[in-house]
């Protein structure tokens, strides 16, 4: 009966959004958080001021996702009405009209190497308007830049899921890196087919046959340096990897290497060398504020995250709200039970870049005070529903994990791998996607997993490292199908109640991905590492 209610909500969920009649991810979510708070009540019995605390978190940790996804929606807002957009599409146009190009420009190596400076969903955001605005499907941009971004996510935000992810299980530093190093060739295999399968759900398969050789030397670009860096670092593969792969994927483009000729159908109207790079300016900066502020050999990341308290007062019964000197507003001991809740102001990246890079490229593009003020008060306006979806989502989240190891999460992981046994290593990157999906995070699905996914290692005798790396990978793919990617490139893009459809073509190239997983784990790996 435990196991059958903690898996319910989820099946609940998958079913009200993917129903004929869909229902819309902000009036879903919050049903299926009360659902699970009915449970908790109910069956689990469990006390209400941890639940009271637990909804309390959420509402804090909200703020997270929310001013991301405002931060974004705003970004691409002012790159409208700045003509910014425009300048670049004709660029981009210019360089290569071949759609594969600039799917694979900015859909694959331009996302990557984001995900590596940031992650939190900002290469979707990123990345899908600039799509859009060389004339893709909104909706089929969207399944693109989800499935696109599964490959660099184990290495996103300098390398968080990893180092950080599996930061509890106390490993040595030999075997995160062993782990990293199993986890970037199981991507890097996956990359070879992953990238095609997102391009046939935008472009033709006759199209992908045609300029399949590009395909894979954008491809290779990425992936080479991505692979081999991984065998000495796990911070910086994606982020040095999408670097390298988007400057030689330009350049080929430019050549024309691989790609079949198209007819420019777009305004091919020349656009100066100074006029590309004033367009190219605000994103330049994103990219450099996200470096600047993530790289800890740097001292800005240090001071972002400073926890020293600054400020501090007691809230009566609810808890104690303090500031810290890197900013970091946060509410501990909520209602008396020991959990604390935060949120960093300036290390979250909505402030810093996004907003500040808006803030200093107004006067550079003389917008008026009209444009804006209409292009923050359109972002508020479009941020409103996300933010109720993702509200509902962060309860049931925080919800199923209460309880320690009877939570309902660890209940579900506990539960398969019981039922697999030796044979877990087929399944055990769907575990990590199943966490990425309600969580939305690659690093809280293997905080989450990660000491579920070592136990079962233990106790079957396979490899821990590669367990895990399993996991890491799983936690990748499942980028594809979480809620909160989904909720926020939606929003970014304007799209509205296509959730559900959203979820049901990513969840096929999300399977396909747990099989490549299983089967390089038990073919190649093996060949290259002690397991």
């Amino acid at each position: 009966m435990a196991l059958f209610l903690s898996i319910f909500p989820i099946v609940l969920l998958i079913y009200l959004m993917v129903k004929r009649n869909a229902l819309p991810s902000y009036v879903a979510l919050p049903w299926i958080a009360a659902v699970v708070l009915i449970i908790h009540l109910i069956f689990f019995a469990t006390d209400v001021t941890i639940i009271s605390a637990k909804i309390a978190s959420a509402v804090i940790d909200v703020l997270t996702p929310v001013t991301v996804i405002f931060g974004a929606i705003l970004f691409n807002r002012f790159s409208e009405v700045s003509g910014v957009t425009n300048t670049l599409r004709k660029w981009l146009g210019n360089i290569n009209p071949n759609p594969v190009a600039q799917l694979m420009i900015i859909g694959w190596a331009f996302a990557f190497m984001i995900e590596g400076a940031s992650g939190f969903g900002t290469p979707a955001a990123i990345a899908a308007p600039i799509l859009v605005g060389l004339g893709f499907n909104p909706i089929r941009v969207a399944i693109v830049a989800l499935v696109m971004n599964s490959v660099p996510v184990s290495f996103g935000a300098v390398g968080t899921p990893t180092w950080f992810g599996f930061g509890p299980l106390n490993l040595p530093e030999d075997k995160i890196l062993e782990i990293g190093s199993m986890t970037a060739t199981i991507h890097s295999i996956a990359a070879f087919i992953i990238p095609v399968i997102a391009l046939s759900f935008i472009v033709t398969w006759k199209e992908i046959r045609q300029n399949i050789v590009f395909i894979y030397l954008s491809v290779l670009a990425c992936v080479a340096p991505y692979f081999l860096l991984a065998q000495v670092n796990y911070e910086f593969p994606s982020l040095v990897g999408g670097a390298i792969g988007m400057f030689l994927s330009i350049f080929l483009a430019n050549k024309g290497i691989g790609l079949a000729k198209v007819e420019n159908t777009l305004d091919n109207t020349a656009v100066t060398g100074k006029e590309v790079a004033k367009a190219l300016l605000p994103t330049g900066l994103l990219i450099v504020f996200l470096i600047l502020t993530r790289v800890k050999q740097l001292p800005f990341k240090a001071m972002m995250n400073d926890a020293t308290e600054w400020f501090g007062t007691q809230l009566g019964s609810l808890g104690h709200f303090e500031i810290s000197n890197g900013l970091i507003f946060s509410l501990k001991n909520i209602f008396g039970t020991g959990m604390n809740a935060s949120y960093k102001l300036l290390y979250v990246p909505a402030l810093i870049p996004f907003v500040i890079t808006v803030l200093i490229a107004i006067p550079v593009f003389s917008m008026s005070a009209s444009n804006v003020k209409g292009i923050f008060s359109t972002s508020f306006k479009q941020v409103r529903n996300p933010f109720i979806a993702l509200i509902g989502a962060l309860i049931m989240v925080n919800l199923m994990l209460v309880g320690g190891d009877e939570s309902m999460v660890k209940i579900i992981g506990r539960s398969f791998a019981h039922a697999t046994g030796e044979y877990w290593t087929v399944f055990a990157s769907y575990l990590g996607a199943v966490g990425a999906f309600f969580s939305g995070s690659n690093t809280v699905s293997n905080l989450t997993f990660g000491s579920v996914q070592l136990s079962t290692a233990e106790i079957t005798g396979i490899s821990a490292s590669l367990v895990l790396a399993l996991q890491s990978a799983g936690g990748a793919m499942g980028n594809m199908v979480c809620i909160n990617n989904i909720v926020a490139v939606n929003s970014v893009l304007g799209i509205e109640n296509q959730e559900g459809a959203i979820i049901k073509k990513t969840v096929v190239p999300m399977f396909i991905y747990g099989v490549i997983a299983a089967v390089v784990a038990l073919t190649v790996i093996p060949l290259f590492f002690n397991v």
